[in-house]
């Protein structure tokens, strides 16, 4: 029996490839919200990020979600998935 594949998504905050469930998914639904993922089931378009807010930040600064996404995304909601992020449990 083959070993079981782990899925490996790529933080746009540092570039790096990691296992799926060590990152956070960043999501916009199809009526366009962007909001943080912490289960991965959300319908929508995915984009993943380190449990890190250093991670979240240079995303940001590089614009990285809004090419993702492709289109523009407000301030206010990179403030709120800050919030989420400092809030969100550890050894989840």
């Amino acid at each position: 029996m083959k070993p079981k594949k782990i899925p490996m998504r790529m933080c746009l905050g540092c570039n790096e490839m990691k296992p799926k469930k060590e990152l956070i998914r960043v999501v916009k639904s199809p009526e366009g919200e962007i909001s943080l993922d912490f289960k991965g089931k959300a319908a929508g378009r995915g984009a993943y990020i380190c449990r890190s807010a250093e991670c979240l930040e240079k995303a940001r600064k590089a614009r990285r979600f809004e090419k993702q996404f492709s289109c523009k995304i407000d301030d206010s909601v990179y403030e709120v998935m800050v919030n989420e992020l400092g809030k969100e449990p550890q050894n989840s």
